[in-house]
């Protein structure tokens, strides 16, 4: 997770990745899930409510395999390999899952490559 390939002026990134979460009173480092099957990426409630993040500016609709939920959607700021991003981040329950952190394809488009295999 040091030094990114670029092919075609594109980031590549492997399935799990280091992010910085900013916050208003620093950053904190999180590995993350590329999960190119989520249309908008996901942050854990409770890391949310840590780091002090929002405030939720609307709501939406999410599917997944667990049903339709009303998810809560707050803006954030990442840095996934060197690029920092502005986005919006659906808040889940994650605390049962591996990773705190979700990057769907509203980040992913902004520009990188995703390699299984790293």
């Amino acid at each position: 997770m040091g030094k990114y390939q670029v092919l075609d002026g594109k980031v590549v990134i492997g399935l799990a990745e280091k992010v910085q979460v900013h916050y208003p009173k620093g950053s904190k480092s999180v590995i993350a899930k590329i999960d190119t099957g989520a249309t908008k990426s996901s942050i854990d409630t409770n890391l949310a409510a840590e780091l002090r993040l929002g405030p939720v500016i609307k709501s939406k609709l999410i599917k997944s395999a667990h049903g339709s939920k009303l998810r809560p959607i707050i803006e954030a700021t990442i840095e996934l390999a060197g690029k920092k991003i502005k986005s919006e981040f659906t808040l889940a329950d994650r605390a049962h899952m591996k990773y705190r952190v979700l990057i769907g394809q509203n980040i992913l488009k902004d520009g990188f490559l995703i390699d299984p295999t790293k």
